[in-house]
């Protein structure tokens, strides 16, 4: 973050905390934290259990804890948005203004980008239910299919980006909420991320949660 006096990346609501949930995602909430705290399979695991997916690669992209680089690649017609963690990348589209339709839904959603000015917009829609609600990722929060998220990427300075985001999902939230952070260059590429290291970390989570007492 830039030297400043703000505590946290979320700017509106202004005490920047993220908005109440509507009462049908907070029951959605209790039920996924439940299925995650004592899963009876690998679909109650979270996305970035199963090495499908992790909530930083989604609009907006807030950081995790850890492992929270970026790599951006624009060419002519797209700019590409690789996530380090789970190494997803996310296609920004600059060659069509319309979405995808709408029976397509996917886990990144369908993003499309134009420039005002040196500002690039991206606006980003067709997500899917997968993401659950609120709590696949310490805490993170999640996504459902009308979720409705702009981003602006603005160049600062030369190691710089400004990142701005805004979100609106009226049947998760009671309110939209905004945010921003800042990107810092740095010179090599993220190094390749093993998620499970030969696959057996699932399996054994099952095998220890199926032993655990009552």
């Amino acid at each position: 973050m830039l030297p400043s006096l703000r505590t946290s990346i979320i700017t509106d609501p202004p005490n920047g905390l993220l908005p109440s949930l509507t009462p049908a995602a907070a029951a959605a909430k209790r039920d996924r934290l439940e299925r995650l705290g004592n899963p009876a399979g690998a679909i109650d695991m979270g996305l970035q259990d199963r090495c499908l997916v992790f909530p930083t690669s989604v609009p907006p992209m807030i950081p995790y804890r850890y492992n929270s680089n970026y790599q951006i690649v624009q060419t002519g017609d797209a700019v590409m948005v690789q996530a380090e963690m789970i190494h997803e990348a996310r296609i920004i589209r600059l060659d069509r203004s319309s979405h995808l339709p709408s029976n397509i839904r996917q886990w990144l959603g369908d993003s499309v980008g134009h420039w005002e000015g040196a500002t690039l917009v991206v606006e980003t829609t067709n997500f899917n239910d997968a993401g659950g609600f609120y709590g696949d990722a310490g805490g993170m929060y999640g996504w459902d299919r009308n979720m409705h998220v702009v981003e602006r990427f603005s160049l600062l300075d030369a190691n710089t980006i400004l990142y701005r985001f805004e979100v609106e999902d009226p049947t998760a939230y009671t309110r939209p909420w905004k945010g921003e952070l800042t990107m810092t260059r740095v010179l090599n590429p993220p190094f390749e991320y093993a998620c499970h290291e030969g696959n057996r970390d699932l399996p054994n989570i099952l095998k220890l949660s199926a032993s655990q007492p009552e």
